[in-house]
């Protein structure tokens, strides 16, 4: 295939990790700084703050990108090899650790949440939770429906 076949899908992919990284620059030192603001006496939750937003900052870019190889094998005729099953499965694995780590965090949600009065904050954390489980489920059933469409494909070519 033609590199212009997923070239709006690259374009996607790419735009889609420019605000994460815009959030990650302006948006999570301000909102630790934030939460050191209101619990002064507990200064360590700033810190904690900025390891969860960053650590799901890192499972976020390498699922896309995984996403960018999956694109490059549509490109090369592989989409139908257990390559793109592995970029699946580590797709799938990326949103559950996503949804694993603001689970962990979502306490410091609730406190900064709780002492600003500010309850759409805890529904922020949760949002990312249930988008990055339904992407991990979509994931998986890719992942099965790719798998057994290799197996067919495997059976018809030793068939012939």
């Amino acid at each position: 295939m033609k590199l212009g076949s997923t070239l709006f899908l690259r374009i996607a992919v790419v735009l889609i990790g420019l605000p994460v990284l815009a959030l990650c620059i302006f948006f999570v030192p301000a909102i630790s700084n934030y939460a050191a603001e209101l619990y002064p006496d507990h200064s360590f939750i700033k810190y904690l703050l900025y390891i969860d937003m960053y650590a799901s900052a890192i499972p976020f870019y390498f699922a896309l990108y995984q996403a960018f190889k999956l694109l490059g094998y549509i490109d090369n005729n592989n989409a139908f090899s257990d390559l793109s099953v592995k970029v699946l499965k580590n797709i799938r694995n990326c949103a559950i650790t996503i949804s694993g780590i603001y689970v962990l965090g979502l306490p410091l949600f609730y406190l900064v949440a709780e002492r600003d009065d500010a309850p759409g904050f805890i529904v922020i954390g949760m949002v990312v939770i249930f988008a990055s489980m339904v992407i991990a489920v979509f994931a998986a059933v890719l992942k099965k429906l790719l798998k057994e469409a290799i197996d067919i494909k495997s059976e018809n070519d030793l068939t012939v």
